[in-house]
């Protein structure tokens, strides 16, 4: 406080040529042969006052704390691992002997092929190729013919199953619900051949199969 004091009252001071000066050592004038320029500044900044040093915090910021604890130990991998592990370790690991014991399945599974029959036994299959059209991976081929009545019926109906992605495009376009997914995925070869399903296999599928795609239609029915 003191220093400070000094230096207001000792800014402006009478020099010995009776000239104004900022200090009691008085610059050399811009005449004078000893004048060196960068002294000008010496001067100028020595009654300026020291910078004020920032202020610094005592206390303590509670919801920084919390929020910084908590990105570092809550939010972290860690914790969320060894949750993981925690909650595996207490659950009943079952294991379902197969094939002898089967998990369930959806109504909406897709598996296998198979064509339908009406109760009376007449083929649901119209001939329309909407099936044929609809599949992205052009995995079905029918070739049709027409009937004594005008209407038409397919005389080859296809479908290689080595194409197949089980998209179920075909089930959703066909008008007449003929030809289905079934919840059968028990069909693996051995050999391509036996992969290419041709109508008559279709049909004995549909007939092998036609409770359950009725059970599982009814259901996805009854939810829409």
């Amino acid at each position: 406080m003191l220093r400070r004091l000094i230096r207001r009252f000792g800014q402006v001071q009478t020099g010995s040529d009776g000239q104004l000066y900022t200090s009691t050592k008085a610059p050399l004038d811009s005449n004078h042969p000893h004048y060196m320029p960068h002294m000008d500044y010496y001067y100028s900044s020595k009654t300026e006052l020291p910078p004020v040093a920032n202020e610094i915090r005592t206390d303590v910021d509670v919801d920084s704390l919390i929020s910084r604890w908590h990105k570092k130990y809550w939010s972290s991998d860690i914790l969320k691992i060894v949750f993981a592990i925690g909650m595996h370790s207490v659950e009943t690991e079952v294991t379902i002997n197969y094939p002898m014991e089967k998990g369930p399945l959806s109504p909406l599974f897709r598996g296998e092929h198979a064509l339908r029959r009406y109760p009376t036994g007449e083929e649901r299959c119209i001939a329309c190729k909407l099936c044929e059209v609809t599949c992205p991976a052009y995995a079905i081929t029918i070739e049709t013919e027409p009937r004594p009545d005008g209407a038409r019926k397919t005389t080859r109906y296809d479908i290689d199953m080595t194409k197949c992605i089980y998209c179920g495009f075909c089930q959703e376009a066909c008008p007449v619900d003929a030809i289905v997914l079934t919840s059968n995925y028990e069909f693996a070869t051995e050999n391509h051949h036996e992969m290419i399903y041709t109508k008559s296999r279709l049909i004995d599928n549909g007939d092998r199969w036609e409770a359950q795609i009725a059970r599982n239609l009814e259901s996805v029915f009854k939810h829409r």
